[in-house]
């Protein structure tokens, strides 16, 4: 068996997900589907590039992602809320974390940072997505196999070590958005390991035209990849989507410290400051009295 009691769950599902989004119209959803397909046959000729000139491998992978966020409707608002200091503490490379809530999550961050992902190991054979994944040397992670979790960490290490910059979603799984997991610690391991300061990321999606079936500050569920949705599914639904925007803020860097688990902590916190959990989404969490706040972080 793969599957182990430590693997990554979310109570998240179809419930999460707006019934009636605000939509675009036909003639907008013709203009996306070309700006797709020119993206699309770009992708290959971008990580030819990168082979041949590595050092601008990682450029060329946010070309790529910026072309695909532009062709899926999603606009990018990003705010830097630390200080120069802070800004330096990181220059060299660091370890980036954030919230999961949707394959477009590669899409929104590439273009803030050049860096490697850790990502699910089947990314690569997905649709568009596995084009984009190839060309930044995504490290795979199968979350299905514990045994194989140190050798992930020690890759991410060999990358800070080398003063890259590596982007991990320490949940381990999506979430809606509206709820939300606690940051499981292993990948932390790898910033303590190389004594290299962690980027906490704030990540949310916002409706700025629909009916909000959400709290009061915008926040939408309508990017979600969640519960059994395909993947095939979920582009065709994200595609149609109209007035998305992901706003993302970089908040002070934590220092790796000596604990993993105090280091989790410590990013969650940062991450989840202004964040509300949506009891009513999630009656299972509800039923079960869990605070996501309060969760205690596993290995």
């Amino acid at each position: 068996m793969s599957d182990h009691s430590w693997m990554p769950s979310s109570p998240c599902g179809g419930r999460c997900i707006p019934r009636s989004p605000e939509s675009i119209r036909r003639f907008v959803v013709v203009v996306r589907a070309a700006s797709a397909l020119f993206a699309i046959g770009l992708l290959p000729l971008l990580i030819l590039i990168g082979l041949f000139w590595p050092r601008v491998r990682r450029g060329a992978a946010t070309i790529g992602a910026r072309l695909l966020l532009a062709a899926v409707g999603i606009g990018l608002r990003v705010e830097d809320l630390r200080s120069d200091r802070e800004v330096s503490r990181t220059r060299n490379g660091s370890l980036v974390v954030a919230g999961h809530i949707s394959w477009t999550d590669i899409l929104v961050l590439t273009p803030i940072r050049p860096a490697r992902f850790v990502a699910r190991a089947d990314l690569v054979d997905w649709p568009v997505l596995g084009l984009l994944a190839r060309s930044m040397k995504v490290i795979p992670i199968d979350r299905g196999k514990l045994r194989a979790l140190p050798g992930t960490v020690d890759q991410v290490s060999a990358t800070l070590r080398e003063g890259g910059t590596v982007i991990v979603f320490p949940e381990g799984t999506t979430w809606c958005g509206l709820a939300y997991g606690s940051f499981r610690p292993a990948m932390f391991q790898a910033a303590i390991d190389t004594e290299t300061w962690v980027q906490p990321v704030r990540l949310r999606y916002v409706d700025t035209v629909g009916d909000r079936t959400t709290t009061s500050d915008r926040t939408t569920t309508s990017t979600c990849f969640v519960g059994d949705e395909t993947i095939g599914k979920s582009i065709g639904r994200i595609f149609r989507l109209k007035g998305i925007v992901a706003e993302v803020a970089l908040v002070a860097p934590q220092a790796p410290g000596h604990d993993r688990r105090d280091l989790a902590r410590r990013c969650e916190v940062s991450v989840r400051a202004d964040d509300v959990h949506d009891r009513h989404l999630h009656p299972i969490i509800e039923r079960a009295g869990i605070d996501p706040k309060a969760t205690p972080v596993h290995s």
